[in-house]
């Protein structure tokens, strides 16, 4: 493609309601206006915007066959497995991080942000780029598996010859992951309202169908856009606060913030591509592999990983992947994925 059809991919994005409003909400933070929306309200649009997501899903899922998705919903199963895999990999190679550190952070960039789903859906749409209606059942695929993948690697204990000390600033990352706590985590996971609210949705949605869903179209259709502009005008309330944290974690955590996400794009996107999804569902693929969870793994490192640091992997994910993947991450992921399917068609 064209550099003027990337800049102006990016330019798109970058003057869309959705980014434009973090944005705001950044400004609100530097300037220290008392803008903030409620917890209740977060808490609420939170809520509605997870189910949403889900309910339409489901009415796509009612209209889909097993054929067409068993490959991508395979691929996304081996996504989950391998980015938690590759960010535990850098994080003691090249972070020299402990065990724990690195499994939390393993956690978090194997999980998926819905958020980070939800702008690549409207970034594709605004540009007329489609993308197969069963979309959201791989975002549920994606939500756990790397949860548990990123808690099982923190049993890990380095040999001493390695020279790593796994209880850096972390403890001891067999006493923090026994089989009682992992099995807390889990639970976790599965009762988080994250997920519950995206496969509830995604049931309701495909039992009900097309017909079950236009009764309730005018509150989860076109307010849908609204709603996902106020919360990321809190998004960038919240992330813009935890900036000054990056003077704390160093330069690391800044590059592990913005190359992991590349490379698990491009993984996304070669996966994505040989599964047989269209140009806009192999996009949005690799931007959920690019994304990194900052409401269900939280919760469950919380749990199973109470020594891990949040101010790595809560920074990490938030502060930096968040946002680059909001501004500039999502169109370039279109661009790897055109370049793709242009070589391998």
């Amino acid at each position: 493609m064209s550099g003027f059809d990337t800049l102006s991919a990016v330019q798109t994005n970058l003057l869309s309601p959705v980014v434009l409003c973090f944005l705001l909400g950044c400004i609100a933070t530097w300037v220290k206006s008392d803008l903030r929306i409620p917890e209740s309200i977060y808490s609420l649009l939170t809520i509605y915007l997870l189910f949403a997501l889900g309910l339409k899903g489901g009415v796509e899922l009612s209209h889909s066959n097993v054929a067409e998705l068993w490959k991508p919903a395979l691929a996304t199963l081996a996504i989950g497995v391998i980015t938690p895999l590759v960010a535990y990999t850098v994080s003691r190679i090249f972070g020299k991080l402990s065990v724990t550190d690195s499994a939390a952070l393993a956690a978090h960039y194997g999980s998926v942000s819905v958020v980070t789903f939800i702008a690549a859906q409207s970034f594709l749409s605004s540009i007329g780029i489609a993308y197969e209606g069963f979309i959201s059942t791989l975002v549920v695929i994606l939500e756990a598996p790397a949860i548990v993948v990123g808690l099982m690697l923190a049993r890990l204990k380095p040999s001493p010859a390695s020279g790593l000390d796994s209880s850096v600033g972390s403890g001891s990352a067999h006493s923090s992951t026994d089989w009682t706590t992992l099995r807390t985590a889990l639970h976790e996971i599965v009762s988080g309202r994250s997920l519950l609210l995206l496969m509830g949705g995604l049931v309701i949605g495909a039992l009900s169908g097309s017909s079950g869903y236009a009764r309730v179209e005018p509150l989860f259709g076109a307010p849908f856009q609204g709603v996902v502009a106020l919360f990321l005008l809190e998004m960038g309330i919240v992330a813009s606060k935890r900036f000054r944290d990056l003077r704390k974690v160093g330069v690391f955590v800044v590059l592990f913030g913005t190359l992991v996400p590349l490379l698990n794009a491009m993984l996304g996107a070669v996966l994505g591509h040989m599964s047989g999804l269209s140009l806009g569902g192999t996009a949005i693929l690799s931007a959920l592999a690019a994304s990194a969870s900052y409401i269900a793994a939280p919760a469950a490192v919380r749990i199973a990983l109470p020594e891990a640091n949040p101010g790595i992997y809560l920074t990490a994910a938030l502060t930096v992947t968040f946002p680059f993947n909001l501004v500039v991450g999502i169109p370039l992921y279109l661009k790897i994925v055109q370049y793709l399917t242009e070589i391998f068609p």
